[in-house]
């Protein structure tokens, strides 16, 4: 028995960005502070069982271009919502024991896992967690919604439209002459996914529904914005407090030559972006992107951490998204982003459960 709090790192889930989790979960397990912290690796299959996983961070690791998944032969793991119980049961042959957990470390992204669901749990369980709250976790993973209250906040916002699964099925035409006013090119993304995944640039108008339906295999609502070419691709790290939002240096992504957009292989298969930290912007444009990024955090509510992504055309800065478990890869920005600005991963790592403990849960 120790006195240490002990923190479960919760990865994998049901969404397709579950290879992702594993390897973000990786680089916490290799960061956190195991003289501060107890740690239980906790695994969530692609079928949505949960497991004791090892938490040997070398296992996370993409080895030999694999990518990781969590194990669906471990042991099942009982975590109950009851605020009440003191105990997590390993439902192995010879059922066994662990200490409740003082902290979740959700690293899970997408649905079922960055977007209120598990945050309600642990609320549930009276569990303080990593990141943002259900309402805020819901709004962010909802790029339809995260739009309209960016714009209602005076953010602004490109030009967007969303087809809903009814309006797909029931005005196809309709929705699809809407699209048209935009202008080509248009992104047709899923409206509750990340890592670009169901993400299609259409260039021209015969291509539009296939790319619908390829977003609308991940998510039956679909956001389509409108391409505004020439643009620099900028992202800002923000980190909430207890004495407000923090931002960090602003950085930029550079897609090159064979890919059209910062796409799943450009994010994490090949080594076709250049990541430019800090990016090189005028002092006084990166001090308007950081201010920005810090309300866009405070108008959607986000506690905890945030990527804000934007984008600069000339003079024009519009907001893109707001990622509320932003990756935390090896090669991934936010962690990267707080390097340059001053704080190391294990820095990082170390706040974030911090002020995980410090808000608790419950009305805040």
């Amino acid at each position: 028995m120790t006195n240490r709090l002990r923190v479960a790192v919760i990865f994998g889930g049901r969404s397709s960005e579950h290879e992702i989790s594993c390897i973000s979960a990786g680089s916490v397990l290799r960061a956190i502070d195991r003289n501060a912290y107890d740690v239980v690796a906790i695994g969530i299959t692609k079928q949505g069982q949960w497991v004791l996983e090892s938490d040997d961070p070398d296992r996370l690791s993409v080895i030999d271009g694999v990518f990781p998944q969590v194990n669906d032969a471990a042991d099942p793991i009982l975590f109950t919502p009851d605020p009440t119980a003191q105990e997590l049961v390993v439902q192995s042959q010879i059922p066994s024991v662990l200490t409740q957990v003082d902290v979740a470390f959700s690293v899970l992204h997408g649905p079922f896992g960055e977007d209120g669901t598990i945050q309600g749990l642990f609320e549930l369980a009276g569990i303080p967690y990593v990141g943002s709250g259900v309402f805020s976790s819901a709004a962010c993973m909802d790029k339809a919604h995260m739009k309209a209250m960016l714009r209602a906040s005076g953010l602004p916002v490109g030009p967007y439209e969303v087809i809903t699964n009814h309006e797909w099925k029931t005005q196809r035409e309709s929705s699809l002459e809407r699209i048209h006013q935009l202008g080509l090119p248009v992104f047709v993304k899923p409206s509750r996914a990340g890592s670009s995944v169901g993400i299609t640039k259409v260039k021209d108008w015969l291509e539009l529904e296939h790319a619908i339906e390829l977003a609308r295999h991940h998510d039956p609502k679909v956001v389509i914005e409108a391409s505004i070419e020439g643009n620099r691709e900028i992202e800002c790290g923000v980190l909430g407090g207890i004495d407000g939002p923090s931002a960090s240096v602003v950085a930029e992504i550079v897609v090159r030559e064979g890919h059209d957009f910062y796409d799943y292989e450009a994010k994490y298969v090949d080594d076709s972006v250049e990541l430019v930290v800090p990016a090189n912007l005028p002092e006084e444009l990166s001090t308007k992107i950081r201010a920005i990024a810090c309300e866009a955090f405070t108008a959607l509510d986000c506690e905890g951490l945030a990527r804000v992504d934007l984008f600069i055309n000339g003079s024009e800065l519009l907001v893109n998204e707001i990622n509320t478990m932003p990756g935390f890869t090896p090669i991934s920005m936010f962690p990267r982003m707080w390097q340059s600005t001053g704080k190391s991963y294990s820095e990082l790592v170390d706040e974030l459960i911090q002020d995980a403990i410090r808000r608790g849960t419950g009305l805040r």
